[in-house]
């Protein structure tokens, strides 16, 4: 077998969920065609995390290939959110917040993509031209009966809730971004199979020949249950710092550790099981963190994060006997928190502790007094210098 071969398995295998038509890219892919690869990204917050770099590292592996990685910034279609997996409608985005949303995309996701040899397309494109008939014509490419088979959206219902008219046209919105752009492939994770089989749908009804589907797994965030999301609190950041994006990762469940290797680093799969041989779990998940920050910030930073925890983690710096900080809640506020250890007085008080970098969890430093924390149970917390807590729910 070739090395193009060999590649092209491993772009089909590493990380792979779902392959619709399997037997016809891998006959694409083998042929040496330059496919048109898409992949859409709407901007309803400010930051990229490791739950969108998955997706965005099997987009690389593809341009790697030489073929042309097609990056939708979904401008228009963000007005609307992506209703999978919601059990409500999204708030709806200003004009003003989608623009402050996607003014750091590119910077981001140009930390895996190479964007020079990219085609950046954004939504709004088409969408703020597109004619009544024309829309008219995509409606009728869906119907409402296959929309409301979708399980987020019979739930929803069952339970009383509302589906707007507008989300059951996203999937179809989404499909023909697919039209506009010419995809050979659309790429997504594993909850969104639904929009991007809609996509196959929108392409038929414009005459085009249908796009092949690829979909990676979720990653799941630091809290270990629930799909990695800056709403809910549980996200790395692609742009976090180094000292706080090992931090998270030092706190990311055991169970998770093997998932987090295969979908946020390089290692093969060989090497990772040699590694969870080898070292105890605290070792392996200090790995886990210096492959990953090397992969964003290089490896002197990787260095210097990891020495960074293992020194406010170290005997000499931290009690034996950790006090307990029992919480009656799994989420709450960074000032909620600081004001329930009674390490500060007053809400100026904690505010200021936090924005000043004297409050960490896990080793991850917290400068947003703002910012909703998720905690699983047993996270080490410092407020101040020397006041170390240990998390009890």
């Amino acid at each position: 077998m070739s090395s193009g071969e060999d590649a092209i398995k491993h772009l089909l295998a590493r990380n792979v969920e779902e392959v619709i038509d399997r037997a016809h890219l891998e006959k694409a892919l083998l042929s040496g065609k330059k496919l048109r690869v898409k992949l859409g990204i709407d901007p309803t917050s400010p930051d990229l995390h490791l739950g969108h770099a998955v997706v965005l590292r099997k987009l690389k592996e593809f341009q790697d290939l030489g073929h042309r990685a097609v990056l939708i910034i979904g401008d228009f279609t963000a007005r609307i959110g992506d209703p999978s997996g919601k059990s409500e409608a999204r708030k709806p985005l200003s004009e003003k917040e989608i623009k402050e949303n996607m003014r750091k995309y590119l910077d981001q996701a140009g930390k895996i993509l190479s964007i020079r040899d990219a085609e950046i397309r954004y939504n709004g494109e088409w969408f703020g031209k597109e004619k009544a008939d024309d829309l008219l014509k995509l409606a009728a490419a869906g119907t409402m009966q296959q929309m409301l088979r979708r399980e987020d959206f019979k739930k929803r219902v069952a339970q009383g809730g509302d589906v707007t008219v507008t989300e059951l046209l996203y999937p179809l919105f989404q499909g023909y971004d697919s039209v506009k752009v010419e995809a050979d492939v659309e790429l997504g994770g594993n909850d969104q199979l639904f929009n991007l089989l809609a996509g196959r749908k929108v392409q038929r009804r414009f005459g085009v020949e249908e796009q092949d589907i690829l979909t990676v797994p979720l990653l799941e965030g630091t809290d270990g249950e629930k799909k990695m999301s800056k709403s809910v609190g549980n996200y790395i950041g692609l742009t976090d710092e180094p000292a706080d994006m090992f931090g998270k990762i030092m706190s990311v469940p055991d169970k998770l550790v093997h998932k987090y290797f295969m979908l946020c680093t390089d290692l093969e799969e060989s090497v990772i099981n040699k590694l969870e041989k080898e070292l105890p779990p605290r070792g392996l998940k200090a790995r886990l963190g210096s492959e990953v920050v090397r992969l964003y910030h290089g490896e002197k930073a990787a260095k210097a994060a990891e020495d960074n925890f293992n020194r406010m983690f170290s005997k000499k710096e931290m009690p034996a006997d950790l006090p307990e900080l029992k919480l009656r809640v799994k989420e709450l506020s960074a000032l909620e928190m600081v004001l329930a250890s009674g390490t500060a007085k007053s809400k100026s008080e904690a505010r200021r502790l936090i924005e000043q970098g004297g409050f960490e969890i896990d080793g991850a430093v917290k400068k947003d007094a703002g910012e909703i924390l998720s905690f699983r149970g047993g996270e080490v917390a410092r407020m101040g210098k020397k006041k170390f807590f240990r998390i009890v729910l």
